[in-house]
């Protein structure tokens, strides 16, 4: 493959102007092809109900089984209505802090109610749940119907009760999905039955803790009577509440809760106001927001879909032929792109630099691969307001984070790939309020300032990092302190890390600092084994050469090759940690970008990386739901053979991503599971951190993409298109009418509007397959 320095990297391309776009299929609406449910079982954890784009109100109901996003289509029972949720998280539970719970007290007998939510819970409807962007309802097989809608930072649920309800009570838990109160307060007004408080809360992946505020307003009701309940019982006195954690393993359970009369519609509306700030705001972010909530349901309801239709608008397909099911998967991973990270501005009780601030980056380790670089081109405003945000937290935390959430430091998984975000951005020329010398003074900093807390931020093990060119096998660190681990994947980690690091020194022109980090990007070399060899169940596979740990003094440790994949089990960062987290050596050897021409020689050439890497995605080694896996698909093109790449993917497509209830692989980690199938199927998938899109066949026959900074279109074309796709072979292509004999392309073709062509066919060709065609491979000359 073509070998080059960052330099190169950003090459102009001397091109004709866009020509005119194909017609496509008649317009029409895309949110009718997006399915909120899809990933909403079988481990996709995504948030199902309604939301702004990034917006900080996420409300839906909660139920008792997989409820990481809070809802869950796995018939567990329904245990409140929550206004605040992460998506598609792993971990425990996120959020879902203060839910509201509906209920009718039997004989109308206030203490006949059910507070506690293993004695309230009651099962859910399958056939009534309604997910669709900015919009969730169901019916309690209770009889209550519940819908909700959201704003910003606010939002409104319907509660509709059988007819003749004489008293109904709806309560309030001073609880979060994980039960991790530390402690908590409620007030309740007894002539509106408004309830106001906060609490202390620990962040589902994190350290510290964080205080989040509510104020809930009720209507088109009377007020009955109301009060607190502690564990299993209620009273009209008194009117405040505070309670802490409880003793021991006892959680204490406790609320508010107002019971009405004189229901218009048998229906009570709630307004439920969030804040990190105070109560205070969380009522004037509820009354600004939703000043009438009774008569503006239905308006909020269609302006959050007007939102999110603007935000899938940049986007076009012709898809004559393409089943519904593959354009709902592609659409729904779309939209889950946009719910997170969240918008909180305003809402940051820590500082205010007078910017917009995002949080819930929940995790960087997931997101950086695919995500940003989704953001980077359908949103690039929100993009650049998401990296100055990080550049906010170094500036005021004094380190970028790799995970943040609810205002916490989250863990670190791997490396500082904050770092690889910032560069992502800068190689693809955002620039709004972003300050660049501070993103190089941040990236050094992690580069080489090691925090006493590296479990949460920047890096661990520098002292060795740079004495020894590895990251060792138990290494003896006095300096700062982590889970003494994965000491192979955080070198593979740091090496790209550093990579990025010398790809904007030498943007910056700082020549200095990109010999030094460029020099380092390579330390990955010195844990390649030579001579290690896999075994699987007693049988060699025949490859060697692998990754291993190694001690200090410079001798080899060991770890089976197989360890921390699913032919052996599962590792984790707070149970079982080992050398690689999360994945194996046999996925982790392929995580190279910056050198892939490097790894192929170590490997043993072309063929031998090609029967390497066919063997690791068909022996059940590749997990396809782990965000290292996604580029590994299409590590063919640095061989000379995309072809490969393309049949490949359609081996995971639909197979693993599907339009079903459990149609995700794995956690959809804020949209990372979305972002990997929307590339793969406009046929250009990203390399983070470079100026670089890998071209592979399309889904549909057409791709449009309208940049929202230029007002430019980019169009992806297939001649000879197949429906059922067995023309996966690019036979050549051209570039607005131009030969195109690369196998990738680089951002300038969304911003500057640029037409591929493809011509496909059933055969493979040798378009890409010369070494200059290939993508980019830095090699130490």
């Amino acid at each position: 493959m073509a070998t080059m320095s960052p330099r190169r990297l950003r090459a102009a391309f001397a091109l004709l102007p866009l020509s005119l776009p194909l017609c496509l299929t008649q317009a029409f609406d895309p949110l009718q092809l997006v399915d909120p449910l899809i990933g909403s079982t079988n481990g996709g954890n995504v948030f199902a109900g309604a939301s702004l784009p990034y917006g900080l109100a996420k409300a839906v109901a909660d139920v008792d089984g997989e409820n990481t996003g809070g809802f869950s289509t796995d018939g567990s029972n329904v245990t409140g209505f929550s206004a605040v949720h992460d998506s598609g998280t792993g971990g425990n539970p996120s959020l879902g802090n203060f839910p509201l719970f509906p209920q009718v007290c039997p004989g109308d007998d206030l203490n006949a109610c059910s507070f506690r939510i293993g004695d309230r819970k009651v099962p859910y409807v399958s056939s009534s749940v309604v997910a669709k962007p900015g919009y969730f309802g169901l019916t309690l097989e209770s009889g209550i119907e519940a819908r909700m809608t959201a704003a910003e930072r606010t939002a409104v649920m319907q509660f509709e009760f059988p007819a003749d309800t004489e008293h109904p009570l709806v309560l309030l838990d001073l609880t979060d999905l994980w039960q991790s109160r530390q402690n908590a307060s409620v007030n309740v007004d007894p002539d509106t039955g408004r309830l106001t408080g906060n609490g202390t809360f620990l962040p589902s992946f994190g350290a510290g803790s964080y205080v989040l505020h509510y104020c809930v307003d009720f209507f088109g009701a009377e007020v009955f009577d109301s009060g607190v309940w502690v564990n299993n019982r209620a009273g009209t006195e008194p009117k405040e509440l505070f309670v802490t954690r409880g003793f021991n393993l006892f959680f204490l359970e406790a609320g508010g809760f107002v019971r009405f009369h004189e229901l218009s519609n048998n229906t009570v509306t709630a307004r439920v106001g969030m804040s990190f700030m105070s109560s205070a705001q969380a009522c004037r972010n509820a009354e600004e927001e939703v000043p009438d909530p009774l008569e503006s349901f239905d308006d909020l309801r269609t302006t959050a879909e007007d939102a999110w239709r603007e935000k899938l608008g940049p986007v076009s397909i012709a898809a004559e032929g393409i089943s519904k099911d593959l354009q709902r998967s592609f659409w729904s991973g779309l939209y889950r792109t946009m719910l997170s990270p969240q918008n909180y501005t305003g809402e940051n009780p820590h500082w205010d630099s007078g910017i917009p601030y995002f949080d819930s980056f929940y995790c960087i380790w997931d997101s950086f691969r695919v995500q940003h670089p989704l953001l980077t081109i359908i949103d690039p405003k929100a993009q650049a307001q998401m990296v100055a945000s990080l550049l906010d937290i170094y500036k005021h935390e004094g380190w970028l984070p790799d995970c943040h959430m609810s205002l916490c430091n989250g863990w670190t998984q791997g490396g500082s790939n904050a770092d690889v975000v910032l560069v992502d951005a800068y190689v693809k020329n955002l620039t709004t309020g972003i300050d660049w010398d501070v993103a190089l003074e941040a990236i050094v900093n992690d580069a080489e300032n090691e925090p006493r807390e590296w479990s949460y931020h920047g890096r661990g093990g520098l002292t060795s990092w740079k004495a020894l060119g590895y990251i060792p096998y138990l290494d003896f660190d006095p300096y700062g302190f982590g889970t003494n681990s994965r000491s192979i994947s955080r070198t593979l980690e740091y090496s790209y890390n550093d990579f990025c690091l010398a790809t904007l020194a030498d943007g910056l022109g700082r020549t200095d600092l990109y010999d030094k980090y460029i020099a380092r990007s390579t330390n990955w070399q010195n844990l390649w084994r030579a001579d290690q060899e896999s075994v699987i169940h007693g049988n060699n596979t025949g490859f060697e050469g692998f990754f291993q740990p190694k001690y200090l003094n410079g001798t080899w440790g060991f770890q089976d090759p197989i360890a921390c994949s699913s032919l052996a089990g599962f590792c984790s960062l707070t149970s079982n940690p080992s050398e690689t987290f999360e994945a194996s050596i046999w996925q982790y050897q392929f995580i190279l970008p910056q050198s892939i021409a490097t790894l192929i020689d170590l490997m043993g050439g072309e063929d031998a990386f090609i029967k390497r890497l066919d063997f690791f995605h068909t022996s059940g080694l590749a997990d396809i739901s782990n965000e290292p896996v996604f580029l590994t698909v299409y590590l063919y093109h640095y061989a000379g053979r995309p072809s490969l790449s393309s049949q490949r993917l359609h081996t995971y497509v639909p197979s693993a991503f599907n339009d079903t209830n459990s149609g995700l692989p794995g956690n959809d980690d804020s949209g990372a599971m979305g972002s990997f199938l929307f590339f793969g199927m406009i046929g250009l998938f990203p390399v983070a951190g470079q100026n670089v899109y890998l071209i592979s066949p399309p889904f549909f026959e057409e791709v449009n993409v309208t940049s929202p900074l230029t007002g430019k279109t980019a169009s992806v074309r297939s001649v000879g298109f197949d429906p059922t796709y067995q023309n996966l072979h690019v036979q050549n292509a051209t570039v607005n009418g131009k030969p195109w004999t690369k196998s990738w392309i680089s951002h300038e073709f969304f911003t500057e509007g640029w037409t591929l062509e493809l011509v496909l066919g059933d055969q493979e060709s040798g378009w890409g397959t010369s070494l200059e065609d290939r993508p980019p491979s830095w090699t130490a000359s």
